[in-house]
């Protein structure tokens, strides 16, 4: 009898002992002086930033790799096109998605909240750009039923590459939305932490524009672009100078400071000129080449690069016999961009719609305009006569002018080698060349693969869109592309 009226006091303890330490659980273990909320200014420039330092990133380490302007010498799978084991970088995938949340919340804010409206057609224009970007890599993507957790859906549906193109909410749709809110704007807020035109919102429309003409020109093998495109060209207002480029620079020290600035010298030392990076430069005598790369150790004033994909294993590689990337891309890395959308861009993209006749315009003066415009943005004096030289003049010597065109954009966008590997597997050009040592039987690669965290996160949602290419297979292209 003692023993159950023991126990049964006990029990009576332990529950008010309990109850006690649960009544105010959640006042005592939430911090007081945690934010709870973030003004739009600073969740504004953390996008810009860290996206655009991201993915500067990712285009050295991973992008430059799949486009072929650097080649990894060791701890270089991915170099090898086993994309789906990324290294040093190749698994844009969690950033983008980030971004892509974080931009969600700043366009809820602007639309429930007039004093914050001003945000709308940026955020607008920035959810196009990040989604275009992960389309390009991945193909079918979950969109329309993302970054909606809060709501319940947590294994949202991959929506078709087209529908996000095209669809209602999707680029082209956001980008017009984005132009419409930003001139129907009447408030007096200014665009705080606006770190690529502080706060001009007509260079947002600007920004826009150029971005439309891309994405038009990325599907035009599968939409009738034509009459778009022309509106667009006619009405003129897109990025035409490098005063309006939509990117931010580096600086030399931390936060704002381009990553392989502080990386290990052994870690920069493992990236070196491509063999298909010095060819395309030294044949047309692109004096770029001094800027992008170093000369070797071994033989100063020489330029050499190594075929991709090499097997550390059977090799012996010097670094001294072989071009590192340039100063720019360390040791004075402040003056490297993180790259949105520029001039030259822009131009060589209306000079391919004026080849292919889908504008009424002059290839060839766009063309040339682009050159002179990349050569300004890299800070290197255009050689005289250099637009009418040998494989430069256009459309002459035998040369295609599609792949003059697509050459030198690639050229250009080595801060943003992605574009140059998504514009190869959209046109073939420029013409890179089979790796050493393939993990991907001698095929260059034309999408990256969905994360591992999709098949154990969104299993049946990932398997829906993994089946429809064989199995997340790296060799099927994405919707656009036309080879």
């Amino acid at each position: 009898m003692k023993r159950i009226l023991y126990s049964t006091l006990l029990l009576l303890t332990l529950t008010n002992i309990l109850s006690g330490c649960t009544e105010k659980f959640q006042e005592i273990n939430t911090n007081p002086n945690a934010p709870v909320d973030v003004q739009p200014s600073l969740l504004f420039r953390k996008i810009l930033f860290d996206y655009g330092e991201q993915m500067s990133y990712e285009a050295f380490v991973a992008g430059n790799l799949l486009g072929q302007y650097f080649t990894a010498i060791d701890f270089n799978l991915f170099d090898r096109h086993s994309l789906s084991e990324p290294q040093y970088g190749g698994n844009p995938w969690p950033f983008i998605y980030t971004n892509l949340r974080d931009n969600e919340i700043l366009l809820q804010k602007a639309r429930a909240n007039v004093a914050f409206g001003v945000y709308e057609g940026p955020a607008l224009i920035m959810k196009a750009y990040m989604t275009a970007a992960l389309t390009d890599l991945y193909g079918d993507v979950p969109y329309s039923e993302a970054l909606q957790g809060k709501t319940g859906v947590i294994t949202p549906a991959y929506d078709t590459q087209e529908a996000i193109y095209t669809a209602a909410g999707g680029i082209l749709d956001n980008l017009d939305k984005g132009i419409a809110s930003i001139n129907n704007y009447k408030g007096a807020t200014v665009l705080d932490g606006d770190i690529l035109y502080s706060g001009n919102r007509n260079k947002w429309i600007l920004f826009a524009n150029s971005l439309k003409i891309k994405s038009l020109m990325r599907i035009s093998s599968k939409v009738n672009v034509k009459e778009a495109l022309q509106k667009v060209l006619t009405e003129g207002n897109f990025i035409k100078a490098n005063t309006d480029n939509a990117v931010y620079r580096f600086s030399l020290t931390q936060p704002n400071n381009f990553r392989m600035l502080t990386a290990r010298i052994g870690d920069y030392n493992l990236f070196i000129m491509s063999l298909t990076s010095q060819e395309l430069l030294t044949s047309l005598n692109d004096p770029r080449i001094g800027v992008y790369f170093r000369a070797t150790a071994a033989k100063p004033g020489i330029y050499k690069g190594l075929l991709n994909g090499p097997d550390a294993s059977k090799l012996s590689i010097s670094v001294a016999d072989y071009s590192l990337t340039g100063t720019i891309f360390r040791e004075e890395s402040d003056k490297l961009n993180s790259n949105y959308m520029t001039a030259y861009e822009t131009s060589f993209w209306i000079a391919e719609a004026a080849e292919r006749g889908l504008v009424s315009a002059s290839g060839k003066e766009w063309y040339e305009r682009g050159v002179t415009q990349a050569f300004d943005y890299w800070r290197t004096s255009l050689p005289a006569g250099y637009l009418g030289s040998g494989k430069i003049a256009y459309a002459q010597n035998g040369q295609n002018p599609i792949e003059q065109i697509l050459t030198q954009k690639w050229i250009g966008n080595i801060n943003n080698a992605y574009e140059g590997w998504t514009e190869y597997r959209r046109t073939g050009f420029p013409r890179l060349k089979t790796i050493s040592a393939s993990l991907n039987n001698g095929l260059i690669p034309v999408r990256v693969p969905y994360p591992s965290t999709e098949s154990a996160l969104n299993a049946v949602q990932y398997k829906k869109a993994a089946d429809k290419i064989q199995n997340n297979s790296i060799n099927i292209p994405v919707w656009w592309a036309t080879r």
